[in-house]
């Protein structure tokens, strides 16, 4: 007897012992897997406007350019003007040594004065002569002498007023000028420098006629019209936006390219944008305005497109139809199937099986607890983190998404 009393405790312990894991094993059933994703892993769907037309590169180039040359031999005595000085027009940018024009200039106008007084001399000899005829005193043939000197005569003087004015021109010459108000680009010499004519001296720009040269494929050319609006950005500026106008349109196609030359006025009176810089864009030939996801929120795997949306805490798949794509700016327009402020899964964590629960972890403060500063556990009311890579069709997250399990009974 004493041995029957003796395993009857064990035998309701193992019996406790039991019920206690079926007891477990009913609220391991009852256990609920939820995911959190960062914020960079979602997207909201946005009213906005989606822009498609061809895209263009070229570079920038003043409409307004010149590149004052030197009209003249000779060496250069000063330069009043550098790179980058603002100029106005008719204003000294340099001189020229005038020293061997100056003394052909003083002699032509010499000769001018010559040739007036004997100009004066033969058309006073010439009225002289006409009256003696009429009087009978001289013959007609001295006359006839009279009006060839005085045609002599006035011949000499065209020429020497044309030599004098030759002569003031090449003086003149001596001094550089700026052809219209700008901004001196380029500066070609310096003082000493012996320069022929033909040689460049300065290059003068107007910033505020800047304008983009640039080129589209030749099968794009019906969506490209003169006024047309262009977007494009400038090696140099970031990611930061400018605006343009279709101008021109070249009439012929470039035969290596294929590509036809189109030319887009910009608005620069502010002198931000500088010459000769790179710059690409697009031809805003089509603008579309709705419903705006990113591309990689549309999952275009399946035989029709779709989205994984977060609603009511869920992971849910829908159906979309697509509109007009945006290949620059990597949008797409979204005509059914989305409604603005929706939240849709992006890139890996579009993988997270339909139906799984969800919530999304805002991103982390400055400020640091100090459990998670040393490392130790975070606070948290009956749920347990643990990260996962990986997207699989078991419930498990993708890339930056992490399980959480919450239990729904005890």
């Amino acid at each position: 007897m004493r041995r029957t009393y003796t395993y009857l405790p064990l035998t309701l312990a193992m019996a406790a012992l039991a019920t206690g894991c079926k007891h477990k094993t009913a609220d391991a059933a009852d256990t609920v897997q939820q995911l959190v994703v960062g914020t960079e892993n979602i997207t909201i769907a946005q009213n906005g406007s989606v822009t498609n037309g061809p895209a263009i590169t070229g570079s920038l180039d003043a409409a307004l350019n010149a590149t004052v040359r030197a009209q003249i031999s000779g060496a250069i005595i000063s330069t009043d003007a550098d790179v980058g000085q603002t100029v106005s027009k008719g204003q000294t940018l340099g001189r020229i040594d005038p020293s061997a024009l100056q003394d052909a200039y003083l002699s032509a106008k010499s000769a001018v004065a010559s040739a007036q007084a004997a100009d004066a001399a033969a058309r006073r000899d010439l009225q002289r002569n006409q009256t003696l005829l009429q009087a009978g005193a001289i013959a007609p043939r001295d006359l006839e002498t009279s009006q060839t000197q005085a045609a002599a005569a006035a011949a000499g003087l065209e020429d020497a007023k044309a030599k004098l004015a030759t002569a003031q021109k090449n003086f003149d010459n001596t001094r550089i000028a700026a052809p219209f108000d700008g901004i001196v680009s380029q500066k070609s010499v310096n003082s000493g420098d012996v320069v022929q004519p033909g040689g460049a001296l300065f290059t003068v720009i107007d910033p505020s006629t800047m304008r983009l040269v640039a080129a589209v494929p030749s099968d794009q050319l019906s969506m490209v019209h003169v006024g047309t609006d262009v977007t494009f950005s400038v090696t140099g500026y970031g990611n930061q936006e400018f605006h343009g106008t279709v101008t021109r349109v070249s009439p012929s196609v470039d035969p290596t390219t294929r590509q036809v030359q189109i030319i887009v006025s910009i608005p620069n009176k502010s002198h931000r944008l500088i010459a000769g810089l790179y710059a690409s864009g697009r031809i805003s030939s089509r603008t579309q305005h709705g419903i705006v996801v990113p591309t990689s929120a549309v999952d275009t795997r399946m035989q029709r497109p779709a989205v994984v949306e977060i609603k009511n805490g869920k992971v849910t798949r829908v159906d979309v139809t697509i509109g007009m794509r945006d290949p620059s700016a990597e949008t797409v327009e979204i005509t059914s199937g989305v409604a603005a402020g929706d939240t849709l899964l992006v890139a890996a964590a579009q993988g997270i099986t339909p139906g799984t629960p969800v919530r999304v972890q805002p991103p982390p403060t400055d400020a640091t607890t100090p459990d998670a500063a040393s490392g130790g556990p975070q606070s948290g009311a009956g749920t347990g983190n643990a990260n996962m890579n990986g997207a699989s069709t078991n419930g498990s997250a993708g890339n930056g998404a992490t399980s959480s399990t919450n239990n729904r009974g005890s």
